[in-house]
């Protein structure tokens, strides 16, 4: 794209933003290509139309500091933190290291950010501009992504500027999948006038060619090596070496400039670009310790290299870079040791410490100490990716093997939790190098697991869990029995033949503490019922799904460890045929996320309540929390979660919605045959085969997905199996499943399980034994939560009937399931239902337009929280929206519902 196509962009993007339509796009393209230059027009336009502009810039010595981009760009904002909810301003005051408390999650970090620029933007428009995207710290990269992802109706505008990764920026995105503006080279024509605009003399057109041919396009190139050549050099020899590539020839022609000044003054340029705040009383006393005067500034200045006022500033940031490469290492720790003595320790310790690093030569224990001590600073402020930088650098200075191998162990683990993993491998090949002791040498062992399970669900990673278990027994006890479940977990996950094997290790592991832990009660309870079969374990499981449900609502003292496993109880109450045990482990598992702001951990929550929903019969509130997990996912950069969304569409009778995802779960390496993703996909295409009445398709897939080792969804897909096995003609298999249902159902009846148990034996049975079936069928799912199951009941049983030539009984029990079928959004059930209606010689009502048809998901999702009496800022707190888009989407749920007040939705009884 031309630079006027750029230019109209933003200027449009600002055009947006002044009528309350914000968003945000990334300028991009190699270093020198003119991104700032948009960046300052955009600036510029900006403030000649009202708008109030904060800058942010990325500086590559700066990635190790937690938060340091955001703070940089949100301190002048920061008078209005007083308007946000507690947890928010609590969460940034954490994170800018303002006061104490528990690190926050950098997610709700962002919300608050994404609430901070929108009260800005009420009173005028706001533009945000961050250059050199690239060297961003990790944690202002994903808090910034995430705003930029949520914004709606503010008049905000967020512009960042982003160089091509491989030079500085490594292969991160840091903020992919926004809107991008890509600047490429000049045509011949625009860099021969540029060129001509940047001489202020004749040029020996031999010359002129040789610039544009190094330049080869690039503006800054064309500004600035000319600049770097003597006057009388303009008649011919000039040539640059060719193995630099442009931005290198342009760091170049920088260095061969500073190279030109004074030695005091190149001594000053370096201290500069060894401190990118830039902060002009920090180096000033920098400058005086090393017995120079403020007048070596002035060269440099009038060179056109350095900006000198209330900050010490280069005029372009390849500048820095040119400057300190060129730098020798003594010269370069003479620096550093001049910022570590004028930077004051109590006001910024981690600063200080970070150059008395960079100053040493060789292993110095006291800087690398000073360093793990920031990492402690970054790791309760939020800065996981921070605090594994320190960690790194401090093993790198340690000079005992012991404490060299334990920080990069501990930067190791730190890597992996920032989501480094990769990184973390190499951290963790130091810390193996030891001397580790065995606790460390196990840690080792688990952490190798766990990376290789993230990074590619390796096969292997389960047994490696299980050895990291064994050496962890002795020595780590609890920790070693979580490391059991996770290895336990991990088999399942992937549908491994060591499942048993991983199992019956587990049961020999020394027993828990008494009392035992939630976690222990789940281990236990999952390997009983792995080894020994569901009857023989089932009742350990409801003492241990039921010790999780009890620790999360317990009361200030609870453990908050046991929060994390939330979600495995909810999926083994779906095997327990529990329903109110799954409503409440599912439904408190999403609450208690979202009071503590663990976003990282919120969408499989929402999943498994939209899961929980399915089965319940609400598809639409199925709908809307499947629809927030991806909108978050979306907004954090995580990875697309399609439990709920095949589920829901198989449940829906969404054809190629349910076909597309288990296709592609099908396709992907990482989810084997047995595994849990492919087994759930699976199961979701046996409920919507039996839905669309293909039998034999039902059956062959819930034949796959009760090869699952999990308990949940073999259990939930043995009645599909049943029930498509009948259908299809295939009597001795539905008898051999039917026999196993039976078995677990009767374990510790439930009205699901007995209601389920009853409907399967109805479609095995005739005559009066089958009507009995159907009826207790019918009264133990209508005393459940599942609506889902009890709707497909009244089908099945008003199929029965029809066939059993009762028609008007029958069109009593056909004409419920179709409305019921018909209200929750089970598409394909609803349309069997009319067929089957429409056979005794009535035609199926139409369902009754709803009020909320024409509303999107979201909007849905908001009407329902405002209709609860949930103010603006509360459901935008709820849903990672800002306010003014609350207000936005309520307007439009006015137009469309036909409505004017908060009180006339809250009478429409949404929720």
């Amino acid at each position: 794209m031309g630079r006027h196509s750029q230019i109209e962009a933003v200027e449009k993007l600002l055009s947006l933003a002044r009528a309350g339509h914000s968003g945000a796009v990334v300028v991009s393209g190699e270093a020198g290509i003119g991104k700032t230059a948009v960046l300052q027009h955009a600036q510029q336009t900006a403030v000649a139309s009202g708008f109030r502009v904060e800058t942010s810039v990325g500086v590559e010595s700066e990635s190790q500091f937690a938060f340091a981009g955001l703070h940089q760009l949100c301190a002048p904002l920061l008078d209005r933190a007083g308007t946000l909810p507690e947890p928010q301003r609590a969460a940034l005051g954490v994170a800018f290291g303002l006061h104490g408390g528990v690190a926050p999650d950098r997610f709700l970090v962002g919300l608050a950010t994404l609430h901070l620029l929108a009260e800005a933007a009420e009173e005028a428009p706001l533009l945000c501009l961050v250059d050199d995207a690239q060297w961003l710290d990790e944690a202002s990269v994903q808090v910034l992504a995430f705003v930029a992802r949520r914004v709606g109706a503010e008049r905000l505008a967020l512009v960042f500027g982003l160089r091509d990764s491989g030079e500085g920026s490594g292969d991160r995105p840091p903020v992919a999948g926004l809107p991008e503006l890509r600047l490429e080279r000049l045509d011949e024509a625009d860099a021969r006038a540029l060129l001509g605009a940047a001489l202020h003399g004749p040029l020996d057109e031999g010359v002129r060619e040789r610039f544009l041919a190094e330049a080869r396009g690039n503006p800054l190139a064309l500004l600035e090596l000319p600049r770097s050549i003597p006057t009388g050099d303009f008649a011919g020899g000039f040539e640059l070496p060719d193995v630099l590539d442009v931005p290198h020839r342009v760091e170049e022609s920088f260095r061969r400039r500073s190279d030109s000044l004074p030695p005091e003054t190149q001594r000053l340029l370096l201290l500069v670009a060894s401190e990118p705040t830039g902060d002009a009383a920090l180096l000033w006393r920098a400058v005086g310790l090393l017995g120079l005067a403020r007048e070596v500034a002035m060269p440099a200045e009038q060179a056109g290299l350095l900006e000198v006022g209330a900050r010490l500033r280069f005029r372009h940031p390849l500048m820095r870079s040119a400057v300190y490469r060129a730098a020798t290492p003594p010269d370069r720790r003479r620096a550093h040791a001049a910022l570590a003595e004028a930077t004051d320790p109590q006001v910024d310790p981690d600063r200080c410490a970070w150059h008395r690093a960079q100053a040493v030569l060789g292993a110095d224990e006291e800087a690398a100490e000073g360093l793990e001590l920031s990492a402690g600073r970054a790791r309760a402020r939020g800065g996981v990716a921070a605090a594994a930088a320190f960690l790194q650098r401090a093993a790198e200075l340690s000079p005992d093997p012991a404490a060299r191998a334990r920080r990069a162990l501990e930067g190791a683990e730190a890597k992996h939790e920032a989501g480094a993993s990769e990184a973390a491998q190499e951290l963790l090949t130091i810390a193996a190098a030891g001397p580790l002791d065995a606790l460390q040498h196990a840690r080792v062992a688990l952490l190798r697991a766990q990376v290789a399970f993230h990074l590619t669900r390796d096969g292997n990673a389960p047994r490696m869990l299980l050895d990291a278990a064994r050496m962890l027994a002795p020595l780590a006890p609890a920790l070693s029995r979580e490391t059991f479940l996770h290895a336990l977990d991990a088999a399942v996950h992937n549908g491994s033949d060591d499942v048993t094997h991983i199992a019956e290790a587990a049961l020999a592991a020394p027993a828990a503490d008494v009392p035992a832990r939630p976690v222990d009660l789940l281990l236990d309870g999952l390997a009983t019922t792995l080894t020994r079969g569901y009857a023989a374990g089932a009742r350990g499981l409801w003492s241990a799904v039921d010790a999780v449900r009890a620790s999360a609502s317990a009361g200030p003292g609870r453990d908050p460890r046991s929060d994390g496993w939330l979600w495995l109880a909810g999926r083994t109450a779906v095997g327990l045929f529990d329903d109110d045990l799954l409503h409440d482990v599912a439904t408190r598992n999403v609450q208690l996320v979202r009071e503590c702001g663990a976003l990282a951990r919120l969408p499989a929550a929402l999943n498994l309540l939209s899961i929980t929903s399915v089965l319940m019969g609400d598809l639409a509130r199925a709908d809307e929390l499947a629809a927030e997990a991806a909108s978050i996912m979306e907004a954090t950069g995580g990875v697309e979660l399609r439990h709920a969304r095949v589920i829901l569409g198989g449940w829906a009778g969404d054809h190629a919605t349910t076909t597309a995802l288990s296709a592609s779960t099908a396709q992907d390496d990482a989810h084997p045959d047995r595994g849990t993703d492919a087994t759930q996909a699976q199961y979701a295409l046996a409920v919507l085969h039996n839905g669309m009445g293909s039998y034999a398709r039902a059956r062959e897939a819930a034949t796959r997905a009760c090869t699952s080792p999990e308990v949940a969804i073999r259990c939930s897909s043995l009645t599909e199996l049943i029930e498509a096995c009948v259908r299809s003609g295939q009597p001795e298999d539905a008898t051999q499943a039917m026999e196993e249902f039976s078995a677990r159902a009767r374990v510790r009846p439930t009205p699901w399980s007995l209601g389920l148990e009853a409907y399967a034996r109805a479609l095995m049975s005739t005559g009066q034994a089958a009507e009995d079936q159907y009826r207790a069928a019918i009264e133990h799912l209508g005393r459940s939560r599942m609506r889902g199951y009890l709707a497909r009941a009244h089908l099945v049983h008003g199929e029965w009937l029809r066939r059993e030539g009762r028609r008007r009984d029958a069109r009593d029990q056909l004409r419920t399931a179709h409305e019921l079928l018909s209200d929750m959004g089970a598409d394909a059930f609803a349309a069997r239902a009319a067929r089957e209606l429409r056979a005794t010689g009535e035609h199926p009502r139409a369902r009754a337009a709803q009020p909320t048809d024409e509303l999107t998901t979201q909007e849905l999702h908001v009407a329902r929280l405002v209709a609860t009496g949930a103010t603006s800022r509360e459901v935008g707190a709820r849903l990672f929206l800002s306010p003014r888009t609350v207000e936005a989407h309520l307007r439009n749920i006015f137009r469309k519902l036909g409505i004017t007040s908060r009180r006339e939705l809250r009478e429409l009884q949404l929720t």
